[in-house]
C-alpha cells in the first residue's frame, strides 16, 4: 500500500522579489535600447568633420576621389582611402556650392559623386528614434507593472475556484486499481459496488436501488485510504477529482462555499466522476464549536458540502469519497443516511496482508536470493502500509549506501528498526558507568519479559542508542491477536518496570532513563481501570471521557467525582505497586542469569534472539514455544 502524497504549499505574496525582479527587467530592456540607438547613431562617428569650403579647396587640388551625397550630409573618399564629412547648403545643390567656392568644371567632373536616396525604412528610423525610445520605454515599464497588476486581479476572480487535481482516466501512468493495494480485503469487497454502480447503473436503477451518494473512510495514518479511493476511480475508469479539506477554507468568508460550489459543477460535467476529499476533518467537525456561530467560514463551506450532496439526483452518477483518521468529531448531518451513507473503516494489515504490500513495494527493487518478505511480515505486527513502504525504501537505501547492486535480508532486518525507532546514534557515546547502567536496565526488561507466564518472548536486546531510546528490548508475541488479557497486561506492565527495578536493585538509586517506561506503564494501568473494566476497586464501568468535541472556551471535564477520582489513582498506584513487586521477585530469583545478560551486552551491546536464548537456557529457563513471532517494542 503506497503513502499518500502528502500536497501543501503556502501561496507566495505578490510583492517581493517578483516586483523587484520585474522593474530590474525593465531597466535591463531600458540599457539594451539605449545601446541599440547609440550604436545606430553613432555608426558614422569617427570620420573627421571638414568644412565645405576645405571640401572645395580638396576637390580643386585633385585629392578627392568619390563623394557621396546623402541629403545633407556628404561622406568624402579622398585618394589616400581617407573619409571625411562634411554638410551642404540645404536649398543649392552639391555642384553649385562647389561652383560658388571656386571648384572648375575640369576639377568636379574628375570626381565622382553618388547621390544615395534618403526614402525608406532606415532615414525614417533615425529620424524618428529620439523620439520613439522614451515612449517605447514608457510602454514597456507600464506593461510590466500593468501585469503585475492584472495578475493579481486574476487572482482575485479565480479565488473561488476549486483547486481540485482531476486525474483523468486514460492516464495510463497515474492509474490505480485493486491490484495495486494489497490488503484491505473487506474493504475492497464494500467499493467493489461503487465501481460496479459507475459502471453500470441502470442496473441499479432498474430495479429501485439508489447506490450510497457519499463514502467515508477511516482508519489510522498509513492504511491506505487515498489508495483505495484512486483505486475505485481507476477500476471505474471515471474522473477522480481530489481536494484536500484544508484547501477549502481561506480567511475570507465565502470563498471555501464557492470552491465547493465549483467542484460539483464540474464534477457533474464530467459524470460520472469521484469527488474524493481528502482529510475532510478540517471542515467536517461538529459545528457549534467555534465563536463565529453560523457565519463561520469553515460552518459556510460545510453547510455548502451538505447542500450539494442533498441536492444529488439519482442519475448523476458522482460518488463523495472522504477520508479522515477523525471520524469522531464529524458533525452528524455529514454523516447520516443520505449523505455518507457507507462508512468503510480500514484497519491496520494483518501478517498475510503485510507479506502482499511488501511484495508490491518489493518489484521495483533487485533483491537478493537470501531475502524472506514472509519473516519481515512476521516481524512487523502493527506496521500500517506506509510503514511497510519506509521499510522497503530504507532497506534500499542502506544497500545503495554500502554500493551493493541487491537489497538483502539484513538490510531489511535494519530498516525494521530504523522505522521503529529511528537510526542509530552511533556518536553517541556513553560513559563506562552509563554504559552498565542501561545494561542493567535492558536486562532486567528482558528477564521479566522472558519469566513471566503471559509475556511475549524477547526477540532483541541492545544498548545502542536509536532515535530518543537509551537501549531498547525487543519482544515477540507468540501469535498475532486482537485482543488481550487482563493476565498480558498484568505481565507487561511488570516488563516495563524491570528496568526500573533492576537500576533500584543493582545500584540503590534509580536514573531518568526509565521516565517512558512509568509513563508507558501508567497509561496502561489507568486505561485497565478507566476504559477496560479491569479494575475489581471500580468494575466494570467506562470512565473514559468522550473523544474531544469541546464547546469554544470550555475545558473537557471528567464525567465522573473527586471520590471516584481518587479510586482510580489508588488502584492505578496499586496496580503499578504490584508490578514492580512482580519485577522484583522475578530479578531477585533469576539474578545470576540477569547479570550474565546484562555482562554480556556491556561487552557485544547486542544480543540478538539466538544468543539470548543460549544463555537463558545455560541458566535452566524454559524457552517459550513461538508460533507466528511478531516485533513490538519495550523499552
Amino acid at each position: 500500500m503506497n503513502p499518500k502524497p502528502k500536497d501543501d504549499g503556502k501561496k507566495k505574496p505578490l510583492k517581493g522579489p517578483g516586483m523587484a525582479g520585474s522593474i530590474a527587467s525593465v531597466i535591463l530592456i531600458f540599457m539594451v535600447i539605449i545601446a541599440v540607438y547609440l550604436l545606430i547613431s553613432g555608426a558614422s562617428e569617427g570620420n573627421p568633420v571638414i568644412p565645405i569650403s576645405q571640401l572645395a579647396a580638396d576637390v580643386s587640388a585633385g585629392k578627392v576621389s568619390k563623394i557621396t551625397v546623402q541629403g545633407n550630409d556628404l561622406t568624402v573618399l579622398y585618394k589616400d582611402k581617407e573619409v571625411k564629412n562634411s554638410k551642404k547648403e540645404t536649398e543649392a545643390s552639391l555642384s553649385a556650392t562647389l561652383a560658388n567656392y571656386g571648384v572648375s568644371k575640369q576639377a568636379l567632373d574628375s570626381t565622382e559623386l553618388s547621390i544615395q536616396n534618403q526614402d525608406g525604412f532606415g532615414y525614417w528610423t533615425l529620424n524618428i528614434l529620439p523620439y520613439l525610445l522614451p515612449i517605447i520605454f514608457i510602454v514597456i515599464f507600464f506593461w510590466y507593472i500593468s501585469r503585475q497588476v492584472k495578475g493579481a486581479g486574476m487572482q482575485a476572480f479565480t479565488f473561488g475556484q476549486s483547486k481540485a487535481r482531476i486525474t483523468d482516466p486514460s492516464d495510463t501512468n497515474n492509474r490505480i486499481t485493486f491490484k495495486d493495494v494489497a490488503g484491505c480485503k473487506e474493504a475492497k469487497e464494500e467499493l467493489k459496488e461503487i465501481v460496479d454502480f459507475l459502471k453500470n447503473p441502470k442496473k441499479f436503477l432498474d430495479i429501485g436501488a439508489r447506490i450510497p451518494k457519499g463514502v467515508i473512510l477511516t482508519g489510522a495514518p498509513g492504511t491506505g485510504k487515498t489508495m483505495l479511493a484512486r483505486a475505485v476511480a481507476g477500476e471505474a475508469s471515471v474522473p477522480f477529482f481530489n481536494i484536500s479539506g484544508s484547501e477549502f477554507v481561506e480567511m475570507f468568508v465565502g470563498v471555501g462555499s464557492s470552491r465547493v460550489r465549483d467542484l460539483f459543477r464540474n464534477a457533474k460535467k464530467s459524470a460520472p466522476a469521484i469527488i474524493f476529499i481528502d482529510e475532510i476533518d478540517a471542515i467536517g467537525r461538529t459545528r457549534g464549536g467555534g465563536f463565529g456561530g453560523g457565519n463561520d467560514e469553515r460552518e459556510q463551506t460545510l453547510n455548502q458540502i451538505l447542500v450539494e450532496m442533498d441536492g444529488f439526483e439519482p442519475n448523476e452518477k458522482i460518488v463523495v469519497m472522504a477520508a479522515t483518521n477523525r471520524g469522531d468529531v464529524l458533525d452528524p448531518a455529514l454523516i447520516r443516511p443520505g449523505r455518507f451513507d457507507r462508512k468503510v473503516v480500514l484497519d491496520l494489515p494483518d501478517r498475510n496482508d503485510r507479506e502482499e504490500i511488501l511484495k508490491i513495494h518489493a518489484k521495483s527493487k533487485p533483491l537478493s536470493e537470501d531475502v524472506n518478505l514472509k519473516l519481515i511480515a512476521e516481524r512487523t505486527p502493527g506496521f500500517s502500509g506506509a510503514d511497510l513502504y519506509s521499510l522497503m525504501n530504507e532497506g534500499a537505501i542502506l544497500a545503495a549506501r554500502e554500493n551493493r547492486k541487491k537489497v538483502f535480508q539484513f538490510d531489511l532486518i535494519r530498516s525494521i528498526e530504523k522505522v521503529m525507532l529511528g537510526p542509530e546514534r552511533k556518536s553517541h557515546l556513553l560513559s563506562k558507568k552509563e554504559k552498565e547502567i542501561t545494561a542493567y536496565h535492558e536486562a532486567g526488561h528482558a528477564i521479566v519479559a522472558s519469566v513471566l507466564p503471559h509475556a511475549d518472548p524477547v526477540h532483541k536486546v541492545s544498548i545502542i542508542a536509536r532515535g530518543r531510546a537509551g537501549g531498547y528490548t525487543l519482544k515477540l508475541p507468540l501469535e498475532e491477536r486482537r485482543l488481550q488479557s487482563r493476565k498480558e497486561f498484568i505481565d507487561d506492565i511488570a516488563m516495563s518496570l524491570g528496568g526500573y527495578v533492576a537500576e533500584k536493585i543493582m545500584f540503590g538509586d534509580i536514573t531518568t532513563g526509565p521516565s517512558s517506561d512509568l509513563e508507558m506503564a501508567s497509561n496502561l494501568a489507568r486505561a485497565m481501570v478507566t476504559r477496560f473494566g479491569m479494575s475489581s476497586a471500580i468494575g466494570p464501568i467506562s470512565l473514559t471521557p468522550s473523544e474531544g468535541k469541546p464547546i469554544w472556551g470550555e475545558m473537557r471535564e471528567d464525567k465522573y467525582s473527586e471520590a471516584v477520582a481518587a479510586k482510580i489513582d489508588a488502584e492505578v498506584s496499586k496496580i503499578i505497586g504490584n508490578g514492580i513487586k512482580t519485577a522484583e521477585k522475578a530479578l531477585k530469583e533469576h539474578k545470576k542469569v540477569f547479570e550474565a545478560i546484562a555482562k554480556k551486552l556491556i561487552e557485544v551491546e547486542t544480543l540478538e534472539q539466538d544468543e539470548y536464548e543460549k544463555i537463558l537456557v545455560a541458566h535452566g529457563i524454559m524457552l517459550k514455544k513461538k508460533e507466528e513471532p511478531e516485533v513490538v517494542i519495550e523499552g
